[in-house]
């Protein structure tokens, strides 16, 4: 309840700051950045990394939230050990706020479960519309940063939210078949957008050197045959520590925030956020309300 009214006055706060600046001068209101993380097959790690990246995230002082739409298959419950109270579909048929759907987690992490809420969106009306957007746009002055931790593979409805958001975080392994996919996921996008920010992270290398090396044939062969750029966010190798959390239903970065894959992912937090927003970035607005014009909504 505190926490829901520490962000209630942060709104207020910030809207008293907007009336005050007022005339042409007045600043662009604040907005989220907006990270899809996707892989072309399942199995690479991708909602690990998810967790483990916001966590690192918030360290560097930024206020996260994911939002968890893989179809079926949300595990970031799982992989933080909490089971949310509430999910995306009692922010849109239960009369519930973006305040109360939002479950904490660890770091003051939020994160908010979309399952089967996702396909409800389609069948909403526009009042019912309206009122989920104006939600959703909240989260522009309550975060810095929104990950969505998207399904695997190349569905419509992954790729919706792939083309929704400001920049894409592609997460591949070394496997011939992850490369594959993640190519093929890459010349997906390089048809609709082929200025779209994608940033490559290799998960579950056995060394630099591998892990660079797919990096970079990834990128090589995305510019000359697709004309989309692809940038080298980073890697994370090998470690024990992290299946061992797996199965303890606890992010690796909390349980040994010294092992090697948090260290990696500590750097991959950093070297993103080195980089500003793209150009054109929408936020937490933005990105619904692109996503729904996707959906038929």
């Amino acid at each position: 309840m505190n926490d829901q009214a520490e962000m209630l006055r942060r709104i207020v706060d910030q809207k008293k700051t907007d009336r005050q600046d007022g005339g042409s001068g007045e600043p662009a209101p604040k907005q989220a950045r907006v990270i899809t993380i996707t892989s072309g097959k399942g199995g690479v790690g991708k909602t690990n990394v998810t967790v483990n990246l916001a966590l690192a995230l918030s360290r560097m002082g930024l206020r996260v939230v994911i939002l968890d739409v893989d179809f079926g298959l949300a595990n970031i419950d799982v992989l933080f050990g909490i089971v949310p109270k509430y999910t995306m579909l009692d922010l849109i048929h239960d009369e519930k706020n973006i305040f109360e759907v939002l479950t904490d987690g660890p770091d003051n992490i939020k994160f908010l479960s979309g399952g089967s809420g996702v396909e409800e969106l389609i069948r909403l009306d526009r009042k019912q519309l309206r009122k989920f957007v104006g939600n959703i746009a909240l989260l522009d002055k309550l975060f810095d940063v929104i990950l969505i931790d998207t399904g695997a593979g190349l569905s419509q409805n992954v790729m919706s939210f792939i083309m929704a958001a400001d920049e894409v975080l592609l997460v591949t392994t070394p496997e011939p078949t992850s490369i594959t996919d993640a190519y093929a996921l890459v010349k997906m996008v390089s048809r609709r957008d082929k200025k779209k920010r994608i940033q490559i992270l290799v998960n579950k290398a056995e060394n630099v050197r591998e892990a660079e090396e797919i990096a970079t044939k990834l990128s090589v062969v995305s510019e000359k045959f697709l004309s989309l750029k692809l940038l080298k966010v980073g890697y994370i190798l090998y470690d024990d520590t992290v299946t061992k959390c797996v199965k303890m239903q606890k992010p690796f970065s909390l349980v040994n925030p010294k092992c090697q894959a948090a260290r990696n992912i500590h750097e991959i937090a950093e070297r993103l956020f080195a980089n500003k927003a793209p150009d054109g970035s929408m936020g937490a607005k933005g990105f619904i309300s692109k996503l729904l014009s996707f959906f038929g909504a």
